[in-house]
């Protein structure tokens, strides 16, 4: 009897299984089983409020089974699977209830590339071999020794990635185009940007950890963008928010200004105004693409966020923002650009969504806009930019 034979069967009767996926070794039982479910996640000392993936290892028994996939979302999943990736999904018809934890909204989908169990057309509910908690077994040797002894099954592929999967989510894919990545893993997040066309939303609970790890110079970024941004501004609007450390910043800097700042993306939005003054920001949910809030504003601000708008785009930004400022007003700019040196290009890029211009490029599109441009800081391919607009 094959391995997939097996673990159909095991499947089939309650069982929990010991199993090779194409990231690390995970447990596997019947995803419609309440016992079998039960007992996995007591065997992994796992809450049962936390979710788990619904595994399938055939993508179009998959896709099958999820007739109410919108034609965005199916296209998306098509691209990305199978492989190391887990797909959150909207869950409208309630499914695989016993897999969702306490958000039934919300599944995880997973199609691995395992051929040791090609065949199998049953859904399984999925989790790493480890405690909770613990580490990922990449050999099975490295699976908890009370998994192995408990388990009904076990199927031992030898040494695999040992990376798990990339959580990409695709709850906003169908309506807004947007996507986000939970948890960097076994994809890399520009093979995930190349499958997935769209607007890049980031996931605010690593945000700002993700900035600090991918651009070198991130918080001397952040600082010389406020110094440069002068003092005693009444009214600023903020392009590109995010979870609010630039707003924070510029609020301090400037103590009687009340701030306007612009987000594409509503948890971002979410998360900074749980952190900011409501008294002082107004936030609204809007693309640097779009019209521009009613000035006039006394300054511009905007860190990490233009470099998204493609080539001459900037122009078109820039233009608006010279527009929406007082006379005498400054725009400040700090952002990712394309250094003289291409060996001074160090922050990590996603293809197909960051689209960095060169500081010559853009000291020439702030002139053609009408300002006095100039650069008070750069480190490598990370530069500060002060724009004034005619008194």
């Amino acid at each position: 009897m094959s391995d997939a034979e097996t673990f159909e069967r095991c499947m089939g009767v309650g069982g929990v299984a010991v199993f090779p996926a194409d990231t690390v070794y995970g447990l596997a039982c019947d995803v419609h089983n309440r016992i079998a479910v039960e007992r996995l996640y007591r065997l992994k000392r796992r809450r049962r409020d936390k979710p788990s993936a619904v595994m399938f290892f055939d993508r179009s028994i998959a896709l099958d089974a999820l007739p109410e996939l919108g034609a965005r979302t199916r296209a998306a999943l098509e691209r990305l699977l199978p492989g190391p990736v887990t797909a959150l999904l909207t869950n409208p018809e309630r499914r695989f209830p016993l897999a969702c934890g306490d958000d039934p909204s919300t599944f995880g989908l997973r199609v691995p590339v395992a051929p040791a169990l090609a065949g199998v057309r049953r859904p399984v509910l999925q989790s790493s071999a480890n405690l909770a908690g613990g580490s990922d077994a990449r050999r099975l040797a490295e699976v908890p020794e009370i998994l192995r002894r408990m388990a009904d099954l076990i199927i031992d592929a030898g040494e695999l990635p040992g990376t798990p999967s990339t959580v990409v989510d695709l709850r906003r894919y169908e309506d807004e185009d947007a996507w986000s990545i939970v948890r960097a893993g076994g994809l890399p997040e520009a093979d995930v940007a190349a499958a997935l066309p769209g607007r890049y939303h980031f996931d605010p609970a690593t945000y700002d950890e993700m900035l600090l790890q991918d651009i070198p110079g991130y918080d001397e970024l952040q600082s010389q963008l406020a110094a440069a941004s002068g003092e005693d501004a009444r009214r600023v609007l903020e392009l590109g928010t995010g979870t609010g450390e630039t707003t924070r910043r510029l609020l301090a800097r400037h103590p009687d200004a009340t701030l306007v700042g612009l987000d594409e993306s509503a948890p971002m939005l979410d998360a900074a105004r749980a952190a900011l003054p409501a008294d002082r920001v107004s936030l609204v949910l809007r693309a640097i693409e779009d019209p521009l809030p009613p000035g006039p504003f006394d300054l511009v601000a905007s860190a990490l966020c233009v470099h998204h708008v493609a080539g001459e785009g900037k122009r078109d930004v820039f233009t608006r923002v010279r527009a929406a400022l007082a006379p005498g007003g400054r725009f400040v700019l700090g952002d990712v650009v394309v250094p003289a040196d291409p060996a001074d290009a160090v922050t990590a890029l996603t293809p197909g969504f960051d689209h960095p211009s060169s500081v010559s490029d853009q000291m020439t599109w702030l002139a053609d806009a009408g300002f006095t441009p100039r650069v008070v800081w750069e480190h490598r391919d990370l530069a500060v930019l002060v724009a004034d607009a005619p008194g």
